[in-house]
């Protein structure tokens, strides 16, 4: 890591202040301001953290000017045309692509570990029948230290590991738990002799009483799904996982925080907020009137799915879905579904109206993964929990990474105070 300095001038006094930055391999440089209380009394301003970089990593490059995501150096579009997800996962655990030895050993570990205690199986029941499967998955996975004590040791590089390879391989089983549990059926063990896509279909649809045979496509897209949500760098959910871990809490808190995360509308929720909109719409017909709507800045409407806070130019991940979205329901002999239609005549518009253009909202991941789930036969409550199940390798991948840093510190950020200065306590009977 290359060091450079930067000048920041005093603009009261005159003074001129020296700040290191670091040059990374690619992206901007970060300027060390670690130092500038010490020197000048003051902390930077940043909200919601959109110019600080809280850490160093070699996991994940994001360009959004570019369109460009990359996991440790390889393209997403080449690892989503030649890879599948346990390979991607490894990728990001261990920083290089596996041997084949080294794969089929990483793919063992973790389908030969799918199944999760049976008292946890008992926990969902402790839910309501209606609550939502991200409070059941949060809840669960939180609990998992209560039963596997031989790996929490996060100082130990093993109990590292075996961590890992767990959440890895139980994130599914208590996903589809979730599932069965809203639905009121009964829970479907794993089963070693499939993969991890079609294991989770499996446990998600089959029945006690009837064969269920999984449909490769439906495999393919879920895979092709996870690799796209697998990493997305210092989002807020692996932030959270990132601060919550710095505590020195046990890992399955700290996944559990990134799941409470990923909960929230803005974050996991977008692709449910992509179908409930088009849904809204209703009919290629109506599409100019909502356009009209979105652009108006005094109408709380927007367009779903459009522009993202990171890419500046076309997600990456958009354009590699869309072909698997037709894929899908050219499959299921759905292509003929009005949402799918609505939505590609949605985009064939916007994309032309001038005012998209200039402010380059372009479709983003989230604008067809909902359409995919939903031809799958995965309900809308479910969508985040797909995407839980996915983003775990990342959240795990970061959680390793910052704990095996020996400069690593308990994250804590600072504040700008504007509430009240220093005042006297004044007695209840004397108060107006």
């Amino acid at each position: 890591m290359t060091i450079k300095r930067y000048e920041l001038k005093n603009l009261q006094t005159n003074d001129i202040l020296t700040l290191d930055a670091h040059e990374g391999s690619i992206g901007p440089d970060v300027i060390d301001i670690s130092g500038l209380y010490a020197k000048e009394g003051a902390f930077t301003f940043d909200p919601g953290f959109v110019a600080t970089a809280s850490c160093e990593s070699k996991i994940t490059f994001i360009d959004g000017e570019k369109g460009v995501l990359m996991y440790r150096g390889y393209p997403v579009g080449q690892l989503a045309e030649h890879s599948n997800f346990l390979e991607v996962a490894a990728l990001l655990l261990y920083g290089e692509l596996p041997t084949r030895s080294q794969l089929d050993a990483f793919t063992h570990s973790i389908m030969h570990h799918t199944m999760i205690n049976e008292t946890l199986l008992r926990f969902f029941n402790g839910f309501h029948y209606d609550a939502h499967p991200m409070a059941m998955v949060s809840g669960v996975v939180g609990s998992m230290s209560a039963f596997y004590h031989d790996s929490t040791d996060i100082s130990n590089p093993e109990h590292r590991e075996i961590f890992a390879h767990r959440i890895i391989a139980k994130i599914p089983t208590v996903a589809a738990a979730a599932y069965k549990h809203s639905i009121g059926q009964p829970f479907i063990y794993p089963r070693n002799d499939l993969d991890y896509c079609g294991n989770l279909l499996n446990m998600f649809f089959a029945v006690p009483c009837d064969d269920y045979e999984i449909d490769p496509i439906a495999a393919e897209a879920l895979d092709l799904l996870f690799i796209l949500h697998a990493d997305h760098e210092q989002n807020c959910s692996t932030s959270t996982v990132r601060l919550a871990g710095s505590s020195g809490a046990n890992p399955y808190a700290a996944i559990a925080a990134g799941v409470s995360a990923l909960w929230g509308p803005a974050h996991g929720g977008a692709n449910e907020a992509v179908l409930r909109m088009l849904e809204t719409i209703g009919t290629t017909a109506d599409i100019p009137r909502f356009i009209k709507k979105a652009k108006d800045k005094d109408d709380p409407f927007r367009l779903m799915g459009f522009g993202h806070r990171v890419y500046k130019n076309y997600d990456p991940r958009a354009t590699i879905i869309r072909k698997m979205c037709h894929k899908v329901l050219e499959r299921i002999g759905d292509n003929d579904n009005p949402l799918f239609e609505l939505a590609l005549k949605l985009e064939e518009m916007a994309l032309n109206d001038d005012y998209f253009v200039e402010k380059k909202l372009y479709p983003n991941v989230d604008f067809y993964s909902g359409i995919i789930y939903e031809a799958l036969g995965i309900p809308k409550s479910m969508f985040t929990v797909m995407f839980a199940i996915a983003r775990t390798v990342g959240w795990v991948a970061h959680w390793q990474e910052m704990i095996a840093d020996p400069g690593g510190r308990i994250g804590r950020p600072r504040q700008l105070y504007t509430g009240p200065t220093e005042r006297d306590y004044v007695a209840v009977d004397q108060r107006v």
